[in-house]
């Protein structure tokens, strides 16, 4: 299989940008319902409309060959789908073989039995989601008393070798008193941290205007107190990050809605029925799942190309009084986070 840098096809949209890294659900399950990603009650996808291991590995190798160097799971929550260790297993095999990263995005619940079994397979970092490090304000933001279960879980991950890394939506009137105290406790046990802005995708059931945060705003806010020295740093994705003088660490800023990041946008999210969404708010979609069974690799050839010419530029979230609708109807977990 070729290598990033020995293809003569790689993947390029219509604005010259290169599609480096693949986000794959593998479930649009989770344990957790929180407030801004899911609803209490979900209707989840029936198991036939669900992509197998191997279509998941199929379509991972086909983006690979064209140049795809990092590919990170996603759910819902990607430990709770049944044997997930065998595709972490088998897509680990292709680290050094045109994959140079596997990464994963957790919400920590199933960690700590897992944690081990990640880093052996090639797994050398994870996001863990946590929005909060208050037993009462994590039940009522996930609906789920658990806050347990996730930081044995982190325990777990740094004890196998994990670099682990929080990431935090910043919700005004919820947890924004709280965002010093989680730095100072990433930082503090060597992890860092991810400021997020929430975004309006889904029905979920909450106020996202009044719990809005432009982390804009924040970072000002936040630079008062703290020194921040702007970093080069890029793990892929869309974080903006900073080196923090007082604590040591490195706190990143993801703005999709004050800032967005469409430009340098080198990122296509896979979901679990094979729907190829080309931008995170926007519906332009291609279905690799239906070009993978009824025309084989090589129509699935065929729908990358026809995905990279129709790439939108970029999204247009808007939050307001105005514009209180979710951007787009489908839920961030069935996108993929």
């Amino acid at each position: 299989m070729p290598t990033a840098a020995a293809t003569d096809r790689p993947l390029i949209d219509r604005f010259g940008r290169r599609i480096s890294y693949l986000r794959i659900s593998v479930t649009d399950r989770c344990d957790f319902r929180c407030v801004y990603c899911m609803a209490e009650d979900m209707t989840f996808l029936p198991k036939k409309d669900v992509l197998s291991f191997e279509e998941v590995e199929t379509i991972a190798s086909a983006f690979i060959a064209r140049g795809t160097t990092r590919i990170r799971l996603t759910g819902g929550e990607p430990l709770v789908r049944r044997d997930i260790m065998d595709l972490v297993e088998t897509m680990g095999r292709r680290i050094g073989h045109g994959l140079d990263e596997l990464t994963l995005t957790t919400n920590g619940s199933q960690l700590s039995r897992h944690a081990e079994g990640l880093f052996v397979s090639g797994v050398r970092r994870i996001n863990v989601s946590l929005d909060t490090l208050d037993r009462n304000r994590f039940a009522a933001i996930t609906r789920r008393d658990r806050l347990a279960d996730v930081l044995a879980g982190i325990d777990a991950a740094q004890a196998a070798g994990l670099a682990v890394k929080i990431n935090m939506v910043a919700m005004r009137g919820v947890n924004d008193d709280e965002i010093e105290g989680m730095m100072a406790w990433a930082h503090g046990r060597g992890m860092g941290l991810t400021l997020i802005e929430g975004m309006p995708l889904g029905e979920v059931g909450i106020d996202r205007v009044e719990s809005y945060l432009p982390l804009r705003e924040l970072h000002a806010s936040l630079s008062k107190r703290y020194t921040f020295s702007p970093m080069a740093k890029t793990t892929g994705g869309p974080a903006r990050y900073v080196h923090v003088a007082e604590t040591g660490g490195t706190l990143g800023f993801i703005t999709p809605m004050s800032h967005n990041f469409c430009e340098s946008c080198n990122r296509v999210r896979l979901t679990a029925t094979g729907q190829l969404f080309l931008c995170l708010g926007q519906d332009d979609q291609v279905n690799l799942r239906d070009a993978l069974r009824d025309g084989g690799v090589a129509a699935l050839d065929g729908a990358l190309d026809h995905a990279m010419a129709i790439k939108p530029k970029g999204h247009d979230f808007i939050l307001d009084r105005d514009h209180a609708a979710p951007a787009v109807a489908r839920h961030m977990s069935v996108t993929g986070g």
